[in-house]
């Protein structure tokens, strides 16, 4: 696989958002383009699927990357922003030893979709599965006393939708930290009802997607946040062109992150 000649580039303020197929065949993987880390991580699931499927994102991130980048997927150099040199990473990923500076990225998987979100600021993405009833009851001691009360309004029959939205932009904002849930689920406010609880600096919120999966985003910063996104064909990301083509993609839905703190309210 060669450099592309045209690179993607992410505007200042705005989020591209990929979602990424799994594979069709555990063949399709090319875990030569995943580094020894990698691979060591994938290697650590017992379950096959969770294997596959850890390696997937990471081969479609890198390839996605690569389109940023015009580096090889194999030869991109991942590190945690805390690098310590001895191979172990802590805090966001990045990307080093790119001439003039790489985007900004964040990977989340779930259950057969990974997502991508790539932004010129400091980003965090999660995409959860939607949870069962009993899920999202287990986890309601771990949150904010304020959420937990929120919660506690909603109608049960939509409670566990809640839930599920509330729980990804808490996850997204956490992995935007760099600190992921090593910082206390409680600590944080991330609900829908009191807007100007929630954390200055960043702006998190909900992402469009499937029936079956829920996704939210975390930007650093303030404002509204347009949002490309691409959903990539399983055809695509692992053909031996693959980057190439990705270049090519347009996005199929355009949408809007919006501030909390300029509109006062949120769509839910």
């Amino acid at each position: 696989m060669t450099p592309t000649v045209r690179r993607l580039a992410v505007a200042r303020g705005e989020l591209d958002v990929w979602l990424l197929p799994p594979p069709d065949s555990p063949r399709d993987v090319p875990y030569d383009e995943l580094d020894a880390y990698e691979r060591g991580r994938a290697d650590s699931y017992r379950r096959p699927d969770d294997r596959q499927m850890y390696a997937a994102a990471h081969v479609g991130l890198r390839r996605v990357l690569a389109g940023y980048t015009g580096i090889e997927p194999s030869r991109l150099n991942l590190a945690g922003e805390r690098y310590n040199g001895n191979g172990e990473r802590h805090g966001r990923p990045v990307v080093l030893g790119v001439p003039g500076g790489a985007p900004q990225f964040s990977l989340s998987h779930s259950h057969g979709l990974a997502i991508v979100v790539v932004a010129e600021s400091r980003v965090g993405a999660d995409v959860q599965r939607l949870p069962s009833p009993q899920t999202a009851e287990a986890c309601l001691p771990a949150l904010h006393p304020a959420e937990r009360e929120e919660l506690g309004k909603i109608p049960e029959h939509e409670r566990t939708m809640a839930f599920g939205r509330l729980w990804t932009r808490k996850e997204a904002y956490l992995k935007g930290l760099g600190t992921g849930l090593t910082r206390g689920a409680d600590l944080d406010y991330l609900g829908e009802a009191g807007l100007a609880e929630r954390p200055t600096g960043w702006v998190v919120g909900n992402l469009p997607l499937c029936s079956t999966h829920i996704a939210a985003v975390a930007l650093a910063g303030a404002g509204d946040r347009p949002v490309a996104i691409r959903a990539v064909p399983t055809a695509y990301l692992y053909a031996p062109d693959s980057v190439e083509r990705l270049v090519e993609m347009e996005p199929g839905l355009r949408s809007m992150l919006r501030d909390p703190a300029q509109h006062g309210d949120l769509e839910r």
